[in-house]
């Protein structure tokens, strides 16, 4: 990772998409997976546009991986010469009025690049973390992202979160994938209903923050990277978590369309709805009565 952090902009680009479209064929659940969100959310594509969709997006998720080591490895210097960071003014009026900030993000695959600017613009930044699985994945995860994120916090972690906003601290937050727990609600993401965290503006009402968008994405060709840092939304929180979670997913959605192949699709984001909702990511039977496995 340390050697192809170093690697020029284009070949890592083009090592991306190679292990990208082997990622494709190899990984035939998360292929499914993928395959179902975007139907569902892309209804407009003709099957062809979306076949272009999926190829891209796994070109994308495998050039997560270069990505990830240029965020980790590359000097602060090299990353901020790859990145244009927009609204940057936001971040700095939020920092100057003595209260906690809350940076409402998402999983994108150039989260690794996006995050690692958080080290030159804003001090003490702590981050919600997801333990992994893998353990040496966990290690990684936890050094990699040492660089700019003084604490990382476990996504159970309330009182961690809260704590620091209160201190006044920066903390990046990713509630965008499905969460059963209790603040959450069945939410419309692009027009489909998904179990979404409602939490952000509870968070924020009891850390007394300012909650800004924070989203990221790869520019076309070898341009580089963009940060959109966005303003606080008016009457933000309101009192009213779901109406206020709409808001939030509404600029998510809008921000997902500049550049569909950069979310992560091959997360089961409408998994876990109660009856009477259909599990959309369910396989039929094949003619040699086998099933295709569905990713986990």
């Amino acid at each position: 990772m340390k050697v192809a952090a170093r690697l020029p902009f284009s070949w890592q680009l083009a090592i991306g998409r190679a292990l990208g479209g082997a990622l494709r064929r190899l990984k035939r659940r998360k292929r499914h997976t993928t395959q179902r969100n975007l139907e569902i959310c892309f209804p407009e594509l003709d099957a062809g546009e979306r076949a272009d969709l999926l190829k891209r997006h796994f070109e994308a998720v495998g050039t997560s991986f270069v990505e990830m080591a240029f965020g980790w490895f590359a000097p602060i210097d090299e990353i901020l010469a790859r990145v244009t960071i927009t609204g940057r003014e936001h971040l700095d009026h939020a920092l100057a009025s003595g209260k906690g900030t809350l940076l409402f993000c998402a999983h994108f695959t150039t989260v690794e690049v996006g995050v690692a600017v958080l080290e030159a613009i804003a001090p003490r930044i702590a981050c919600m973390y997801r333990p992994q699985r893998n353990a040496m994945m966990d290690v990684m995860i936890l050094r990699g992202r040492s660089r700019f994120a003084r604490e990382q916090i476990p996504r159970d972690n309330v009182r961690a979160l809260v704590r620091n906003l209160r201190e006044k601290q920066v903390v990046a937050y990713m509630p965008d994938q499905t969460y059963t727990g209790g603040q959450s609600e069945l939410l419309p993401f692009f027009g489909e209903p998904a179990v979404t965290n409602t939490a952000t503006s509870k968070l924020a009402a009891i850390g007394d923050a300012t909650v800004l968008p924070y989203f990221f994405r790869r520019l076309p060709g070898t341009q580089g990277y963009r940060v959109d840092i966005g303003p606080p939304l008016p009457n933000f929180p309101s009192g009213d978590a779901v109406e206020d979670t709409r808001r939030l997913f509404a600029l998510l959605e809008s921000y997902i369309r500049l550049a569909p192949e950069q979310y992560l699709w091959v997360y089961k984001k409408f998994k876990g709805r109660p009856p009477p909702y259909p599990d959309v990511y369910a396989t039929e039977k094949r003619g040699n009565g086998e099933r295709e496995e569905d990713a986990r």
